[in-house]
């Protein structure tokens, strides 16, 4: 055999054997890392190689943290580009981004720094980022100072029920940037797709979706439509639970929808209803904080004759008689009440009863 070929032959089976994949987990220099935080019903989750400082002055090293696009953006961490992923829409610094997994880039420029979301997004650093093609989004932002971080990390900060800041933070150096959702788009999305699911087959979810677009004053049709389906189930009435929990639900939409003469026929099937000693409680409840008067003292009346031992109940039959001006009722009955409740309660009692006496008794409207 030519000496030639089996020189070239020897040289490739070496280049083989040392290009072959390496299997075994090691120790790396910059570990990796996945963090998720979850805003409204949206999934935030950032992955990133996570390098330290070493004693390196990171910020003012054009070798480490590339200076105004030169020789390229950085990849604001380590190896592979950093990512984030939004599993809805958002909006980053106010500018709108499409739900999806973004490469994440920094071009510094002095204190401020321009940020990138590239939907290419599976390449080893930047070496190839065409910044023509590749980028989707592009906003400036202001450094900030902050505590000494010694590995590269990313914070989630200032939370509120539909935004957050997302810091890139490094030495004493953040990178903060804003994210908002749609939170009410996003939150009755992502009900009508569970409810499709599993939990179609729930009452209780059907009246969590209605009562969280009450509290959020949202979809209020919808929503109207979903506590029915809790109460009256799905196909042939399957999974229907009328219950209190989700009548009361049905009350407030009615009420915000202005559909009066329904909403008088739901408190009447619900008092209509059999009821255990604890949920006959919170139904009276219910009523009280509804500012249904004339109901909570009618359902009051109906629940001591089934549980005449109820303190707690005759307790609302007087918080509803002093709403509906009839002091001395009040008085008289809570009276009754502190006869037999149990002690740790007569020091509040007793303080109803001069406010009572008084006419400076507040209870709370919840649902007005």
């Amino acid at each position: 055999m030519n000496q030639t070929f089996l020189n070239l032959l020897f040289l490739l089976c070496t280049v083989l054997a040392f290009g072959q994949f390496h299997t075994m987990k090691t120790p790396r220099m910059s570990p990796q890392v996945s963090e998720t935080q979850r805003l409204g019903v949206t999934d935030i989750t950032i992955t990133y190689s996570s390098p330290a400082l070493r004693g390196r002055d990171v910020w003012n090293n054009p070798n480490i943290i590339h200076q105004n696009n030169e020789p390229r953006p950085w990849r604001a961490g380590a190896d592979m580009a950093t990512t984030i992923n939004f599993t809805t829409d958002v909006t980053i610094e106010g500018k709108p981004l499409k739900a999806g997994t973004y490469a994440f880039y920094v071009i510094a420029r002095g204190d401020t720094y321009e940020l990138l979301f590239a939907h290419n997004h599976q390449q080893w650093g930047s070496y190839y980022l065409d910044q023509e093609k590749d980028i989707t989004l592009r906003v400036n932002v202001k450094s900030e100072a902050c505590a000494k971080s010694e590995q590269l990390d990313y914070e989630f900060l200032n939370r509120t029920e539909n935004s957050l800041t997302i810091g890139l933070e490094w030495d004493e150096t953040r990178l903060p940037f804003k994210v908002e959702v749609d939170l009410n788009q996003t939150v009755v999305e992502s009900f009508r797709q569970e409810l499709r699911g599993i939990n179609t087959y729930r009452w209780q979810a059907w009246n969590d979706a209605a009562m969280w677009c009450y509290n959020h004053n949202t979809n209020l049709e919808e929503a109207l439509v979903w506590a029915n389906r809790s109460i009256e189930g799905g196909l042939n009435g399957f999974a229907a639970n009328k219950n209190h929990e989700n009548l009361s639900t049905k009350i407030l939409l009615e009420k915000k929808l202005g559909k009066t003469d329904e909403m008088q026929q739901s408190i009447d099937d619900a008092m209509a209803m059999y009821m255990n000693e604890r949920d006959s409680n919170e139904f009276n409840v219910f009523l009280l904080h509804f500012g249904a008067f004339e109901d909570a003292l009618d359902f009051s009346k109906q629940s001591l004759k089934k549980y005449p031992e109820a303190w707690y109940l005759l307790l609302n039959k007087s918080i509803a008689q002093y709403h509906l001006g009839n002091v001395k009722s009040a008085v008289k009955e809570i009276d009754k009440v502190i006869k037999v409740a149990p002690e740790p309660y007569l020091k509040r009692l007793n303080e109803i009863k001069e406010e009572f006496i008084n006419k400076t008794y507040k209870l709370s409207m919840s649902y007005s």
